[in-house]
C-alpha cells in the first residue's frame, strides 16, 4: 500500500477537553477501521490512511495518564471547584499535567505506517520539533535522560525545567494525544499537582523565559512548519 505523507492540518481553537478528546478517538477509531478492512484487501484494492495534526487550548484541566498516581492532583472536588478546573483520567502514557489557555496543545493523529514504526523515535520527533521552535525565540531547550519532555536547563540542571510536556497512545500504529508546549500558560496551576509525577523540578513557559506576552499564532507557525520539516509529510 502507498504511504501518505499528507496530514490534514486543524486548529480547533479553545476547546472543551472532553469534545477535544472525543473527536481524537473518532479520527482515530476511523483509521484504525481503515487498517482492518485492509488487511482482507489485495495491495491495489487497498484504501491510503488519512493522518491529521489538531491544535488547540483547553479550559484549565487537569489529566492523568494510565501510569499516573491519583495523589499527584493536590486539589479535592471542591479545590477543582474553586479554580474552575476539571480533572479527567485518560488513555495515554504519563503521569499528571496540566492545560489551560495560553498553551499550544497539538494532537497528531497520524498513522506510524505512513512514516514509521517507532513510537521512541516518534517520541523524539515530536521532542525536536518543540525544541526548534524554543530555538526560534532564543530559548536552549533539550532533553533530559530519563524523563520524557522539552526541558530548560538540561545541560547543567541547577534549575531544571519543563516547557513542555508530552504523553502519547498508539494503537495498530495510530498516534493520539501529544503534547503541551507552555507558551503564555498561568504557571500557577502546575502547583496544584506533582506536574508528571516529578516533584524536584519547576514548569516554566517561553512568556516566563522571555519576560514578555508571545503571540500563540506564531509559535502555532513555527511548530507546525518544524513537525512537517522533521516527520517529511506535508500539511494541508
Amino acid at each position: 500500500m502507498t504511504q501518505n505523507k499528507k496530514v490534514l492540518f486543524q486548529k480547533l481553537g479553545l476547546i472543551d477537553y472532553q469534545t477535544a478528546w472525543d473527536y481524537q478517538e473518532k479520527l482515530h477509531a476511523e483509521i484504525v477501521d481503515i487498517k482492518i478492512k485492509n488487511r482482507k484487501l489485495a495491495p491495489d484494492e487497498q484504501q491510503i490512511t488519512p493522518n491529521y495534526l489538531l491544535f488547540c487550548q483547553h479550559p484549565h484541566v487537569y489529566t492523568l495518564g494510565k501510569s499516573g498516581k491519583p495523589e499527584h492532583l493536590l486539589l479535592d472536588e471542591e479545590g477543582l471547584e474553586k479554580y474552575q478546573a476539571q480533572y479527567y483520567k485518560i488513555n495515554r502514557g504519563g503521569d499528571i499535567t496540566y492545560h489551560g489557555q495560553g498553551q499550544l496543545v497539538g494532537y497528531p493523529i497520524i498513522d506510524l505506517d505512513n512514516f514509521f514504526t517507532d513510537i521512541h523515535k516518534y517520541m523524539r520527533y515530536l521532542e525536536e520539533a518543540v525544541i526548534r521552535t524554543c530555538a526560534d525565540y532564543g530559548i536552549a531547550a533539550g532533553r533530559i535522560d530519563g524523563l520524557t519532555g522539552v526541558w530548560i536547563d538540561y545541560i547543567e540542571q541547577q534549575n531544571p525545567r519543563k516547557i513542555c510536556a508530552m504523553g502519547v497512545k498508539a494503537s495498530r500504529w495510530v498516534t493520539m494525544h501529544g503534547f503541551a508546549l507552555n507558551v503564555n500558560t498561568d504557571l500557577s496551576y502546575f502547583g496544584y499537582i506533582v506536574p508528571c509525577g516529578i516533584d524536584d523540578k519547576a514548569v516554566t513557559s517561553i512568556s516566563q523565559e522571555l519576560g514578555r506576552s508571545i503571540d500563540l499564532d506564531e509559535v502555532e507557525s513555527y511548530m507546525a512548519k518544524h513537525l512537517s520539516d522533521i516527520f517529511e509529510f506535508e500539511l494541508q
